[in-house]
């Protein structure tokens, strides 16, 4: 390595040297068990090295003509031909029952002493007369690895047709990297093949341990003589198995008491799952092999709907597989005993389930070729452009199957074609929605062709829901298809989905554009005082968007790289990134007009589907495709300084105090707050009926933000508390409405509702860490006792990070 990394500090180090060899392809092979808490098996990695990865993709135009290759047919041959010893692996692309929608898309410690090495003998061999060996780098931290071997790709039949030099020794490394470069710069067009050989390839007899070791952070390989990149095999098998503390996997109970397991996409991503390559450059395909008791359930990111092959003993196999390149952090598992969701009748609800229509494409004149290295690319499939409605499934709990059919399910179909409105083609073929564990530490999270919603999300009248999902669904085009090259560029993501959310969810409702224009502001409105709260309760290093500044981007001659802040474990609590990206994006939509920013962003879209991004590729394209007019004063520079390089409020917002207050919804808020405030100033007096004020029915939204402006005031009348809970049925409210009427309840010792409290801590642990400082901060003994005794209960499903957080508030 050529930088020194040092754990102990909040930066997260990024070890695999991506900049000399990069995986390709990884193919997974593992059993869940349950009883262990563990997964266990083998992945395969294809790998390239650095410098053909750089000569292919140096430039737009070498990406887009890909070598000519032979056609070589695929041979008849039993995948079982290379069964491992550990059990029967069971590949294939399209298996027996599964539903495949790619065709209609167009889609696409252990051994270290067992080897004999050392630290002090690992790096250097008494054979190499003094030449340090190369050695392969990935990132891997809690994983148990086992052994370490060379794969004789070169003993599959068929894969002596994806070598154009016959003068290659028969069997020779040379032969089998030149096989895995051929099998993996093979066209699009013939991806089924390409799977299909990396399937059987994965499962080839090995042809010689290599030596490995590993640290807090990585897992080193070499091989003996290989001293150079090309002389490094470039398909190797790892042995391995989790740990049941692994950071990247949760095991835990699902709300109907059934063990489950998920990825929770923490700080350090997926390197507790398998070892990888973390920096988002390292952009690879996958397919994968999951095998686990029969009554499981296994959803994993994939392009094809997987079902279940049964083996024997109780045993069921679930395959998926994805042709995207995307970031391995981007790869998803979950596990369990979860049951589908679907729709019996005809929803009743007052959403619309019409599909918008698109607007206007005048002005929109796309590429006609992508940007982004060559795969079955669904923006350039006439019929995926035009499918407003991907398929989808939705899975949960038994429990909350009826809570799902009733109100997530109804939202899915006009919330995807609503995004499909704004921005055009999908990017994935398929979705699954999973409702997660009370124990995930979010209300959502998007993967490649999954989404997890938190429980909390189901709860009120539906509204809270769709925005949620609306998120979610953004992710789909800016996180995913479309990523940062920096991690440390959060607002790329959560900046756009969080501007997304609100034009999607209008357009699902089919609101007319004033109303439209309604709801946006009131969120906006609650988002600035959420902003501003946030920026007065955090310290100003982590308020700044783009904190290595002019370095973004840059990775040390390896390819190693550390995520500033990365494993501070405050910034898992801010939402900094949400916010002062969705106020930059806002700023930028109103400073050009609608008329001019959203044709731009399905222009952006397809020019960047499929690549990584940084701040200064968005904001300059931006710049150039506005009118001279709109973009005076602006610039890239500016911009950075003002809104992304800067701590507290963007000096462009400073001129807007109180974003979105003056709009008729918060107005209303307004006098509806002068109500309240005089029903509990006034005498209490015995009054009859008709002398009470007469409330209003307010929007989730609007309670939200009537709520927290009654949080500013000193006193509340417990009859004002009481008042308050049965004009707005408060404890049936969404979450975000209970999470404030909490507050109060907290704030103002109101006991009668104390059981509230004690629910929302229970059943929404996403958002209740807040809470638990508020119960203690006000040093009073049953505010105490009540917090520590929910954390009791449920501090053996809390997910780590959040429970060392509690704990630490608590004693």
């Amino acid at each position: 390595m050529d930088v020194k990394l040092d754990p102990s500090r909040d930066d997260l180090p990024l070890m695999a040297n991506t900049s000399h060899m990069l995986v390709k392809h990884f193919v997974l092979d593992l059993d869940v068990d349950f009883g262990r808490q563990v997964f266990e098996g083998t992945i395969v990695l294809f790998l390239e090295h650095g410098s053909t990865f750089k000569k292919r993709t140096g430039s737009t135009e070498e990406a887009r003509r890909p070598e000519a290759h032979e056609a070589c047919h695929v041979p008849e041959t039993n995948a079982r031909t290379f069964s491992s010893e550990t059990g029967s692996r069971d590949f294939a692309i399209c298996g027996e029952g599964e539903k495949d929608t790619s065709d209609k898309d167009g889609n696409h410690d252990n051994q270290a002493q067992a080897s004999g090495i050392s630290s002090s003998e690992y790096h250097r061999d008494a054979g190499s007369h003094g030449r340090e060996d190369f050695v392969l780098v990935l990132d891997c931290c809690d994983l148990s690895v086992l052994k370490v071997e060379e794969v004789d790709v070169a003993a599959v039949p068929g894969t002596e047709n994806l070598t154009r030099s016959p003068k290659l020794p028969a069997v020779s490394e040379e032969l089998r990297n030149e096989m895995v470069r051929e099998l993996v710069a093979l066209p699009a067009d013939r991806w089924r093949e390409q799977f299909h050989y990396y399937a059987l390839c994965s499962q080839a007899p090995g042809c010689g341990e290599l030596f490995f070791d590993t640290d807090a952070w990585s897992l080193q390989i070499r091989k003996t003589g290989a001293q150079t990149v090309t002389d490094f095999p470039h398909a190797i098998r790892i042995w391995y198995k989790t740990k049941p503390e692994g950071r990247s996997v949760t095991w835990t109970s699902d709300q109907s008491g059934r063990p489950c397991v998920y990825t929770m996409g923490s700080p350090i991503n997926n390197r507790a799952l398998f070892p990888c390559q973390e920096p988002p450059v390292a952009m690879s395909t996958w397919q994968a092999t999951v095998r686990a008791a029969a009554s499981f359930v296994v959803l994993m990111s994939g392009e094809n709907s997987a079902e279940p092959t049964q083996l024997q003993k109780g045993c069921a196999s679930w395959r998926y597989h994805v042709t995207m390149p995307m970031p391995a952090s981007t790869f998803t598992i979950a596990v369990g005993c979860w049951a589908e969701v679907k729709l019996e009748t005809r929803p009743s609800g007052d959403l619309p389930t019409g599909r918008p229509s698109p607007p206007s494409e005048d002005g929109c004149r796309y590429a006609a070729v992508c940007g982004h290295v060559e795969y079955p690319c669904r923006f350039q499939d006439a019929c995926a452009a035009t499918q407003e409605v991907i398929p989808h499934r939705v899975f949960a709990p038994g429990c909350l199957k009826d809570a799902c059919q009733e109100t997530l399910l109804p939202l899915v179909p006009p919330c995807l074609s609503a995004a499909h409105s704004v921005l055009g083609t999908h990017p994935f073929s398929r979705l699954d929605i999973l409702i997660v564990p009370a124990n995930f530490p979010s209300l959502g999270m998007a993967s490649p062709h999954i989404i997890f919603l938190s429980q909390s999300t189901l709860t009120g009248t539906g509204r809270r829901c769709g925005t949620h999902l609306c998120h979610e669904i953004a992710h789909a085009w800016f996180g995913l298809a479309i990523g940062a090259r920096d991690w440390t560029e959060e607002w790329l993501s959560e900046g756009f989905a969080t501007h997304l959310e609100d034009v999607f969810w209008a357009a699902a409702q089919q609101l007319d554009p004033r109303e439209a224009r309604e709801q946006q502001e009131l969120r906006a409105c609650l988002r600035w005082r959420r902003l501003q709260d946030e920026l007065r309760n955090s310290p100003e290093e982590m308020q700044v968007l783009r904190p290595s500044k002019e370095k973004t981007g840059h990775a040390s001659d390896s390819g190693a790289s550390v995520v500033k802040h990365g494993l501070n474990p405050e910034k898992t609590f801010m939402q900094v990134h949400y916010l002062k990206g969705y106020f930059l994006l806002r700023f930028l939509a109103r400073r050009l007009g609608d008329e001019t920013y959203f044709p731009f962003l399905r222009r952006f879209v397809h020019m960047f589907h499929g690549q990584l991004i940084l701040s200064q590729d968005f904001l300059q394209m931006l710049l150039e495709s506005a009118p001279e007019e709109k973009r005076l004063g602006l610039s890239v520079e500016n911009i950075f300084q003002d809104w992304l390089e800067s701590p507290g409020i963007p000096e462009p917002l400073r001129s807007e105090p109180g974003a979105g207050a003056e709009c008729g919804l918060a107005r209303q808020v307004s006098a509806e707050l002068a109500q309240w405030i005089r029903a509990d100033r006034a005498p209490r007096k015995r009054r009859r009926a008709e002398d009470r004020p007469a409330f209003a029915e307010l929007l989730p939204d609007q309670l939200v933000l009537l709520l927290e402006r009654l949080l500013e005031l000193k006193t509340l009348d417990p009859r004002t508390l009481q008042s308050l809970q049965r004009t707005y049925h408060l404890h049936r409210q969404d979450a975000e409405v209970r999470h404030r009427w909490c507050e109060l309840v907290v704030k103002h010792k109101y006991t009668r509702a104390y059981r509230h409290v004690e629910r929302f801590l229970l059943e929404d642990q996403a958002m209740g860490v807040y809470l638990y400082g508020e119960l203690m901060v006000g040093e009073d003994a049953r505010q105490q006792q009540l917090a520590r005794r929910c954390f009791e209960l449920a501090r053996e499903q809390m997910d780590r990070p959040t429970a060392e957080v509690v704990a630490e508030m608590l004693f």
